[in-house]
């Protein structure tokens, strides 16, 4: 009887940790706090987000819902920046428009220059 009763004593113990607190504190990824978030609708439409984390991280954009031929369309411009792995220091600056995703940043591969063939 004894032993039943520390089994079901263990049971419980296990069943009242929450699932939450198992994934936090087992997580092989650290977890950052947030220092800044602004989230912002303004009544044109238009919305604005930045956020800056703990560990470097941080984000921005700016936005405006506009209509493009008969659809709805989203532009937004911002950037973000963080350090990679390997310790470089990360920009990326970006336009979302009728163009398309058109990302800038130092570490973004560029095409060679074009040169004159010698042909």
């Amino acid at each position: 009887m004894l032993k039943l009763a520390i089994f079901c004593a263990c049971v419980a113990v296990c069943l009242a940790a929450s699932p939450r607190d198992y994934l936090y504190y087992n997580s092989p990824y650290r977890h950052y706090n947030i220092l800044r978030l602004d989230n912002d609708i303004y009544p044109d439409n238009s919305y604005r987000y930045a956020y800056d984390t703990e560990n470097g991280i941080s984000a921005e954009e700016t936005g405006q819902q506009t209509i493009a031929g008969n659809s709805e369309a989203t532009l937004a411009q911002g950037s973000y920046r963080y350090t990679s792995p390997e310790g470089v220091p990360v920009q990326v600056q970006y336009v979302a428009n009728e163009n398309g995703y058109q990302p800038a940043s130092n570490v973004l591969p560029t095409s060679p220059p074009n040169t004159p063939s010698d042909s």
